[in-house]
């Protein structure tokens, strides 16, 4: 089988070394000095549950050297993918799947824009890492964790043979029961990183203030009350859980989406809290600490957006 990993960071670059290490075909994209590392010297991961180095990958910065990949693992910012989907759509054949990996609840809508919804399953990822420097990611928390389905949690051919996949490669991931709820659940989490980056503050640090946990608590029963709102299958005590869940992370830990916002880099605000805002308008339901969190983040998002196009 072959993989294709469409960018090769804290996700990608983890995820696709464990795949390369096992013996699989794996092609990484990746930009910049980056992909100049990866060639020249291979990738290395650095991780606490153990290093290893792949002295030889394959790495290319265009779609067409990629061929066509069998699985698609796509591991970009929520945000790009609307400016690579076509190219993503042109080097698909008849059997190729994507798996997303993105954070939020869009990213399959967004592909199924361009290509065929059969190509496509949902999925998402549990891990906290990181490009430490070129061609080096560092894995500093949480037992990486691929979730995945098929849209309508079918337990489908292809779907139990991605599940092998992962096994042979040591990566533990979870066939869902129901796909759609559990993105939900991951979303709820992923969006205290709004949160994170306007009190410029870590888990630890917004956890043990009574003011800033009880805000993070309200942001994520806001978005527990969409997800409601919707009909989705999520358990009453999931924000009690979450935020439980949040206890236990390292003190000074951050998020991707608040690490870019306070890099002044473009982020994914509003495949977060921004989508949060949206859904409630939609539905009729009150979102004020997220349309807070939203609307602080806007100007540097801007600001942002400014210098990516310089």
């Amino acid at each position: 089988m072959t993989i294709a990993i469409i960018g090769t960071g804290g996700v990608g670059g983890y995820f696709g070394a464990k795949l390369a290490k096992t013996g699989y075909n794996v092609k990484f994209l990746a930009r910049g000095k980056n992909l100049e590392v990866l060639q020249n010297n291979g990738l290395k991961i650095k991780s606490f549950k153990g290093n290893f180095e792949l002295k030889t990958v394959f790495a290319t910065d265009t779609f067409s050297e990629l061929g066509q990949p069998d699985l698609v693992i796509l591991a970009v910012k929520a945000w790009q993918i609307r400016t690579i989907v076509h190219e993503i759509n042109g080097i698909l054949h008849e059997n190729s799947i994507i798996l997303p990996l993105q954070n939020g609840i869009l990213a399959s809508d967004e592909l199924a824009q361009v290509i065929d919804r059969k190509h496509i399953i949902e999925g998402f990822c549990r891990i906290m890492s990181e490009i430490e420097s070129p061609g080096v990611i560092s894995h500093t928390a949480i037992e990486p964790t691929i979730t995945f389905g098929e849209t309508d949690n079918s337990k489908s051919v292809r779907i139990l043979k991605i599940k092998e996949i992962f096994d042979n490669a040591d990566i533990r991931s979870v066939i869902s029961e129901d796909i759609q709820a559990d993105l939900w659940r991951k979303f709820n989490a992923i969006c205290v990183s709004g949160l994170l980056a306007v009190t410029q503050s870590s888990y630890g640090e917004i956890g043990e203030i009574p003011e800033t946990r009880q805000m993070m608590i309200e942001l994520m029963n806001e978005i527990f009350a969409v997800s409601q709102k919707i009909g989705l299958k999520i358990e009453p005590d999931f924000v009690q859980k979450t935020v439980a869940y949040t206890d236990t992370l390292p003190y000074e830990s951050t998020s991707s989406m608040s690490r870019d916002i306070l890099s002044g880099k473009p982020s994914e605000i509003e495949y977060q809290n921004g989508t949060v805002v949206k859904l409630g308008e939609r539905y009729g339901v009150q979102t004020p600490i997220n349309k807070f969190v939203y609307h602080s983040i806007l100007p540097m998002e801007k600001r942002a957006r400014k210098s990516l196009e310089k």
